[in-house]
């Protein structure tokens, strides 16, 4: 069976904690408060924005826009379920018996041995551009919304825009480091199984070894890294639902 040492247990977002399971870095969790981590991440160009956008008049309320509604609710599922299904479903991270790949342990172990990561890190970035992309033209358009209800929304829209600008840039950053955290993750259970299959193999050993395990346990991983990366990516969303909700 492939195992993967255990990290310290952190709070916090399914990601964090994922990462730091899965990962082989051991930080310590931050002592931090979210408005001390905030205020490193803005420049001061930020800072006058977002002041702006909290002290100044409200912009005036836009006439003639649709009301939010349940056909609003509906497109945000839509979208929050095809990018959960998009994942769920990739065949380059499906089980090898849903991929046809009955085949000899031999044969399998060698193809295991080459088979190359660049293959998973091209589908991660893939999924968090159509992440990235999807989430970002319906934050769009719900924060359109609100600037059209009430002027206590509107300014609630500038300020979410301004938020979205002064973060995104770090927010990329942080999120396109995620591929490269669990390369090292890949190689590390590439190993674990190669070394599991050797043993299985000395003559007098009966530990039954499946071969290419490791990477159905690093496909399932990656699924759930990519499904939490969703759920805080959809974040801002659910905010500004919550807000429409009581306007």
């Amino acid at each position: 069976m492939v195992q993967v040492s255990q990290r310290t247990s952190f709070s916090g977002p399914t990601l964090i904690r994922l990462l730091a399971r899965l990962t082989d870095v051991d930080v310590p969790e931050s002592r931090q408060s979210l408005s001390d981590r905030l205020s490193q991440w803005l420049g001061w160009a930020d800072a006058i924005e977002l002041s702006t956008a909290l002290n100044g008049n409200p912009p005036a309320v836009a006439s003639g826009a649709r009301a939010f509604g349940s056909a609003e609710e509906r497109d945000c599922a839509r979208v929050r379920t095809a990018l959960a299904d998009a994942i769920a479903g990739d065949s380059a991270l499906a089980p090898a018996r849903r991929r046809g790949q009955a085949q000899p342990p031999a044969q399998a172990d060698a193809v295991d041995a080459v088979v190359d990561y660049a293959v998973y890190r091209q589908r991660y970035l893939s999924v968090q551009q159509a992440m990235e992309t999807g989430i970002g033209n319906l934050r769009g358009r719900l924060r359109s919304m609100l600037a059209a209800s009430t002027p206590a929304m509107s300014r609630l829209a500038v300020l979410d825009a301004a938020m979205e600008r002064a973060l995104s840039a770090r927010e990329r950053s942080l999120l396109a480091a995620v591929p490269a955290l669990l390369e090292g993750h890949f190689e590390r259970l590439r190993q674990a199984g190669q070394a599991a299959l050797a043993d299985a193999q000395v003559p007098g050993e009966r530990a039954a070894v499946t071969p290419g395990a490791w990477l159905d346990v690093f496909r399932k991983d990656m699924r759930s890294v990519l499904l939490a990366e969703l759920d805080i990516r959809f974040q801002p969303v659910e905010g500004l639902l919550a807000a429409l909700r009581s306007s």
